[in-house]
């Protein structure tokens, strides 16, 4: 995993969407189609808000994956991550197809119906972040590195549920769904190269532990550690914590 701290939350998100547009024009020209993953939350404002406007880059052939979704939330709920993608994403470019996790269907239904798309579509890029617990997606810890599905249900934690509280989501703790669907760790450590945008200070010490500490399913994040191409994008504060910043 490689590091690359930038001098703010808007520069991070510059440099991990240019180099993450880089990628889709690669896969684009080397089979004339690409498939991403996408992320959500306040991590991926800015690059969001840069890959829109990335010059050059043929969206008609790029097809789309949701990384998780609350389990029960309608898509007018203020939280709903179908709803963020599709004001800050897919209403915004002309893309080829996106696939949205619904989390008001029979979950496991949900589960095997992406699990069966996504299996037949090598990701080429993962765009994602990291939680104030070191979640990857919504693998909260202690994360399952283990099972081959692509999508699972799982438990939020507190420190997870606290955090979407505290990012201005809901307006109570008891309004935090208590499950999700999220794409699971193994399914994400599959695709070709993974773009991680990680701002704040509050995750200050999940980068460090994602960085520098063991590899472990206490940190979820920490599995990034052994992808080849994956790079997690900083601002000083995220980076606050680190020993080197380099």
């Amino acid at each position: 995993m490689k590091i690359c701290i930038l001098p703010d939350k808007i520069a991070m998100g510059r440099q991990a969407a240019q180099d993450g547009a880089a990628m889709i024009r690669a896969a684009l020209a080397e089979r004339c189609a690409a498939n991403i993953i996408v992320a959500t939350g306040a991590s991926q404002f800015e690059m969001l808000a840069a890959l829109v406007k990335q010059p050059d880059l043929d969206w008609s052939r790029v097809t789309g994956f949701h990384l998780d979704e609350y389990l029960g939330l309608p898509m007018t709920h203020p939280a709903s991550f179908r709803r963020y993608l599709k004001e800050r994403f897919v209403d915004q470019v002309p893309l080829g197809t996106f696939h949205y996790v619904s989390g008001e269907r029979d979950a496991q239904a949900e589960c095997d119906r992406l699990g069966r798309i996504i299996r037949e579509a090598p990701v080429d890029v993962a765009f994602v972040g990291i939680g104030e617990n070191g979640h990857l997606a919504f693998n909260d810890p202690p994360a399952d590195f283990e099972t081959e599905e692509p999508y699972l249900v799982v438990d939020l934690d507190d420190a997870c549920r606290r955090q979407q509280l505290g990012e201005g989501w809901f307006p109570s703790l008891d309004d935090v769904p208590r499950q999700a669907i999220s794409m699971s760790i193994r399914q994400i450590m599959k695709s070709r190269s993974i773009v991680c945008s990680v701002p704040d200070e509050r995750k200050a010490e999940a980068v460090r532990n994602t960085v520098e500490g063991p590899v472990t399913p206490q940190t979820p994040a920490s599995i990034l550690q052994q992808h080849a191409q994956a790079t997690m994008y900083l601002d000083p504060a995220a980076a606050s914590l680190l020993k080197e910043r380099v």
